[in-house]
């Protein structure tokens, strides 16, 4: 008896653990096996093509365009219960994945969609008028905290950010004080500037209250602790409730993180989901 019982339970197991291999996660993204693993090698570099429900959207690197239908489509980072024709501010919207997400789920939404890099704009431009989106606004910008002109590091991924000077794939582009965009009600802020978040959060946190729901995805190191503490003060002080995920899982082993090699960009990486009840 216990015999036909442990074969059964290992009959479950092996049939759950198959059943688990086959199911394709990207399949909210309208993506196949094949294309899934046609995106983990293909190279990147040049303008490729991919249809979503009927619509073009445009892209260059293969592995992050992966990641981001995984986040957005898949994974549904941005899922939020919004009224009627929401007021949008998207900061750092690389190829416009977010803003054509959002705009499905409201289609009467007004969206500001800010992104500095040259390539991911031209892209972004592109996805926006392929989808024949309405009501958004693109800003070839950074937001900072003044409006002036920063350097900036160049990828045409996800990884493009303010640079600390000049240098190779860095060029000067035009930032603009996002404090001056927060002046009436904000019902959707996504702020994703890869490590420039404490600086800009820091100068609009006076401007909080017009905001309904805010994503911050943070970038740092144990070095700037202190200021991940300090944003979560922020986001307490101007009444959001919040819930944390990492962005990344950059250790496995975090108590060793000095052995690692080569040395990580960030050693910090969270989403930051804040919203007032």
């Amino acid at each position: 008896m216990q015999s036909k019982s442990f074969v059964l339970n290992l009959w479950r197991g092996i049939t759950a653990r198959t059943k688990n291999a086959l199911l394709n996660p990207y399949k909210k993204a309208g993506l196949s096996w094949f294309k899934i693993k046609q995106l983990k090698h293909i190279p990147a570099g040049k303008v490729r093509q991919y249809n979503y429900k009927g619509n073009t959207i445009f892209y260059i690197s293969p592995s992050d365009f992966l990641h981001g239908l995984k986040e957005i489509f898949v994974q549904e980072i941005y899922k939020i219960n919004l009224g009627l024709s929401p007021y949008i501010i998207d900061c750092g919207s690389n190829i416009g994945l977010s803003v054509i997400y959002l705009k499905e789920k409201y289609n009467d939404a007004q969206i500001i969609a800010f992104e500095p890099d040259k390539k991911n704009f031209e892209l972004l431009s592109k996805n926006i008028t392929s989808f024949k989106l309405k009501d958004v606004t693109l800003e070839e910008k950074a937001v900072w905290i003044t409006d002036t002109e920063l350097h900036f590091k160049n990828e045409g991924n996800m990884g493009s950010k303010i640079a600390n000077s000049s240098g190779a794939n860095s060029s000067t582009v035009q930032a603009i004080r996002l404090k001056d965009f927060i002046h009436r009600k904000v019902d959707f802020l996504k702020i994703d500037i890869e490590g420039a978040e404490y600086e800009v959060l820091k100068d609009i946190k006076e401007n909080l209250h017009f905001v309904q729901n805010m994503f911050l995805e943070y970038h740092g190191s144990f070095k700037e602790n202190n200021e991940l503490i300090e944003i979560l003060e922020i986001i307490n002080q101007s009444g959001f409730n919040f819930y944390i995920k990492e962005a990344t899982s950059v250790y496995d082993y975090p108590f060793v993180y000095n052995d690692i090699k080569p040395k990580r960009d960030y050693d910090v990486q969270l989403n930051i989901f804040c919203f007032k009840n």
